[in-house]
């Protein structure tokens, strides 16, 4: 007998948990499911959601939002239960309840974190994962210009709910429309409209987050530190993101995009050439990214490099053809490749919908495609030049699995805003930011060639792209730059991959953490450690339960 699959009112939540201990010889679930069912038996009954690997829904609704297959592999450690809480109140009584019985506590929003790490674990400990899906409301208040939204909205939801009250504002979030809005902005959140308007984290007014002792914190309440570094410090750090307060910004009632392919044998590299002359210093209301993808040669099978000049003007098409024959006339646009449309439109566009799709499929919250797939990020500062272009096409064209590489141009307001203001330190000087992926469909079969594959082709780049420190964007999780050893809270060790994500913040950000959170209660394998004085109580006392716990589940989990 296992907990059953369905929705169950917490009014009744004791009698299943008592049932666990009867049938289940695992006191991690039992301890929890028992503590859960104490706390918030006492409060509002709200219908929730609970599953254990018993559950014959386990493991469909822990596939649900994993954007990574790889980290849904056998090998790879699972959660001792998921809770999908549909009450804030919920999620202070799993933060209570995890902390009390010496429980790694996951969240999720969305799902798209790189590595997993909302929902798997390379750390060793047993670990629940709080999964946010139920808390996605949306309030737009359009004469204030700003909205509230709930963690587990999807940005692509955000954005229909805010274009229901008006036609002429929106956000400068995500171009992916089904990421999580919870974690997204944690990391920065930057899009289309980001050489406007700055990123997500740069509009944010106020936030509600859940702290280590389960009190539920606003920015007056938590103070400027800690409203600092949860705008952009890293998700799973500090506590759990609620919801945002966001200020919307002004659109056109018509934009333009476009999508421009070329290929080597049409001149890409003297084109991306010019791409980098002039990509962060056109007009502002103009982002040209670049996407690369495996290409054949026209009416052969041989392999080519293919690139896809993809683009919002937050204007009409006289506007940008105007700006494209004064500073990119190479591209060799035309009114044909051009299409107005509305905002919320250009945001289905740019999500890689097709031509004509409705935006209610923002609604759906749903990815586009999952794969098994490995990522990595840099920084370009100075324009690549010809030779070590060459020498880029060279290995794309040697990728066995199917490879995207996608070149975000900077500059406008990027520009003019100081590093230290969040965070996120990406900023003057930053001419594109470049996002490496590769990703395949057998699993473990083709996992240590591809992965041999992105780490060559990352240290290839390594002449070309940012130093001291190489930088990399930390919404693109990346543990090959170094992970958090359990039991050993290392800061010098976290400064490996702490100055690549946040450069001088670094610091700033371990102090907040050291304040706040000094028992380091919300940790993973890249979170933000807090200085090892202040860390002594768990090192010494709980990290012996956390290790004798999971050693039990490993032998005895039911």
């Amino acid at each position: 007998m296992a907990l059953s699959n369905i929705t169950i009112p917490f009014a009744i939540l004791l009698i299943f948990s008592l049932s666990c201990y009867v049938v289940c010889s695992n006191e991690i679930q039992a301890s929890f499911i028992h503590c859960l069912s104490k706390h918030i038996s006492l409060q509002k009954s709200f219908p929730t959601s609970l599953y254990t690997p018993n559950n014959t829904s386990f493991s469909s609704i822990l596939n649900s939002t994993a954007y990574n297959l790889r980290y849904l592999l056998p090998s790879v450690e699972k959660p001792q239960l998921i809770f999908i809480p549909s009450h804030e109140s919920h999620v202070q009584t799993t933060v209570i309840c995890a902390k009390k019985h010496g429980i790694q506590l996951r969240f999720r929003s969305g799902g798209h974190d790189y590595e997993g790490v909302s929902y798997a674990s390379e750390m060793g400990d047993p670990f629940v994962i709080l999964d946010l899906s139920k808390l996605r409301s949306v309030t737009v208040d359009i004469d204030d210009n700003s909205a509230w939204v709930e963690a587990g909205a999807t940005t692509g939801e955000f954005y229909y709910r805010i274009s229901e009250h008006s036609k002429v504002h929106g956000f400068p979030a995500g171009l992916c429309t089904s990421l999580g809005i919870g974690g997204h902005i944690t990391g920065g959140a930057y899009g289309s409209m980001m050489r406007k308007y700055g990123l997500g984290v740069d509009n944010v007014i106020d936030v509600q987050l859940v702290d280590p002792t389960g009190k539920i914190l606003d920015r007056k309440s938590m103070g400027e530190d800690l409203f600092w570094a949860v705008k952009g410090g890293g998700g799973g750090s500090f506590g759990v993101i609620l919801a945002w307060k966001v200020k919307l910004v002004p659109v056109p009632d018509t934009v333009t995009t476009f999508t421009v392919p070329r290929t080597l044998e049409q001149g890409l590299t003297k084109l991306l050439y010019k791409w980098q002359q002039v990509a962060d210093k056109l007009d502002e209301d103009l982002f040209i990214r670049v996407e690369f993808m495996p290409g054949t040669r026209p009416n052969t099978t041989e392999k080519t490099v293919q690139a896809l000049f993809n683009a919002l003007y937050l204007g009409s098409t006289t506007q940008l053809m105007q700006i494209m024959g004064n500073n990119f006339p190479e591209l060799e646009l035309t009114y044909k490749d051009c299409n107005e449309m509305s905002w919320i439109e250009s945001v289905v566009y740019i999500g890689g919908y097709p031509t004509g799709t409705s935006p209610e499929v923002l609604l759906q919250g749903m990815p586009l495609s999952r794969n098994y797939f490995k990522a990595k990020s840099d920084f370009v500062r100075e324009p690549i030049p010809n030779t070590g272009l060459e020498g880029l096409w060279k290995k794309l064209l040697e990728a066995e699995g199917y490879y995207l590489m996608i070149w975000n141009p900077y500059g406008g307001m990027m520009s003019r805003i100081p590093e230290s203001n969040t965070p996120f330190p990406h900023r003057k000087g930053t001419i594109y930011k470049i996002q490496y992926v590769v990703a395949w469909k057998d699993g473990e079969n083709s996992e240590s060639k591809n992965m041999a594959w992105i780490r060559d082709l990352y240290d290839y780049m390594e002449p070309y792209v940012s130093k001291n420190p190489r930088e990399a964007y930390v919404n693109y999780r990346d543990l090959d730059l170094g992970i958090n050893k359990e039991g050993d809270v290392n800061v010098n060790e976290a400064r490996a991959w702490g100055l690549k994500y946040f450069k001088n913040n670094f610091d700033r950000l371990v102090k907040i953490k050291t304040k706040f959170d000094p028992e380091n209660f919300f940790r993973h394998e890249q979170s933000i450690p807090p200085l090892p004085s202040h860390n002594k109580k768990i090192k010494k006392d709980e990290i012996f339960h956390y290790h004798k716990v999971g050693k039990h589940y490993k032998e005895h989990g039911c």
